[in-house]
């Protein structure tokens, strides 16, 4: 059994985890290789990389950005093995046994499809621009397991999760979706309606890029005109029904409350912002951000 390990690389140095993970491949004989796709990063982050083509299975190096679906697409192109390893390229490797951790669990539960390792964080914002983006981490992402095995396919990321090449090879992510935000959710609804399960164990990756809470609200910015068009297309609308956000919206719709909505957002816009950016944010204000955006974007 050979795994595929599939690191998509933008802006970001990937030397320590490529280390880390040849570290434990070398000291558990295990069998995997290491396959890099850089999607057009900056020549910076090209040349800082550039050590690691000796150091790894195959090293791409795309000319334009083809963004988050497609990049992880194309890894079917170069991998042969039975399963393909997606770890995103901000990740740190923090148990000595993360990769053995798949292989003993492949090893008892051979029909396992897809295994989803979780995440972490710091336990403390490395400063008070990280908060906002900390705090969601804590709060909605970084959940614990038992939490993950309740809603498994809404607790679904595509940060670390093994997948068996033959269901990659039928359920692929969804090429249109180029803008930043929620194509591992209609990639994990894709499998739910194919009926292939969604495996949470505890093994989790540390995310190594907390952005800063301005960053992380044009990311938001950018989710949310990334859903409005998704919701454009009926069957792409379907998938997001679970989505609380999505829920409050059509219920905003459906009561004829969208213009009062827009005027509320647009007297208190400027306070959630002020709130998210501040040393306590609220989430439920960046809940109350993101539906306004919603309001204010919609066409």
């Amino acid at each position: 059994m050979k795994i595929s390990i599939c690191i998509p690389v933008y802006n970001f140095d990937v030397r320590e985890l490529v280390y880390d993970l040849k570290r434990e491949i070398a000291s558990h004989s295990i069998d995997a290789e290491i396959i890099l796709i850089d999607d057009g990063s900056d020549e910076g982050f090209k040349q800082i990389n550039n050590e690691l083509n000796n150091q790894v299975g195959q090293f791409i190096l795309l000319e334009k950005n083809i963004g988050r679906s497609r990049i992880r697409n194309l890894f079917l192109d170069y991998s042969k093995t039975e399963y393909l390893l997606f770890l995103d390229c901000d990740g740190k490797i923090i148990s000595t046994n993360f990769l053995q951790n798949y292989v003993d669990f492949l090893n008892e539960n051979s029909d396992a499809a897809v295994i989803y390792g979780g995440r972490t964080v710091s336990e403390k914002p490395s400063s008070q621009k990280h908060i906002l983006r900390w705090r969601f981490a804590v709060e909605r992402e970084n959940l614990p397991l038992e939490k993950r095995k309740i809603k498994p396919y809404l607790s679904f990321q595509t940060n670390n999760f093994l997948i068996k090449r033959d269901v990659f090879n039928r359920i692929k992510f969804n090429p249109d979706l180029r803008k930043y935000g929620y194509e591992d959710l209609v990639f994990s609804m894709d499998l739910k309606s194919a009926k292939i399960p969604v495996i949470h164990i505890d093994n989790p990756i540390y995310n190594n890029d907390v952005e800063d809470g301005n960053v992380y609200l044009r990311k938001v910015e950018e989710s949310v005109e990334s859903l409005l068009l998704m919701l454009k297309d009926y069957d792409l609308s379907q998938k997001l029904a679970e989505i609380k956000l999505v829920k409050a919206y059509q219920l905003v719709c459906k009561k004829g409350l969208k213009y009062p909505g827009l005027i509320l957002f647009s007297l208190f816009e400027k306070f959630l912002k002020k709130n998210l950016l501040s040393r306590n944010p609220n989430l439920k204000f960046l809940d109350l951000y993101k539906l306004g955006l919603m309001l204010k974007k919609a066409k």
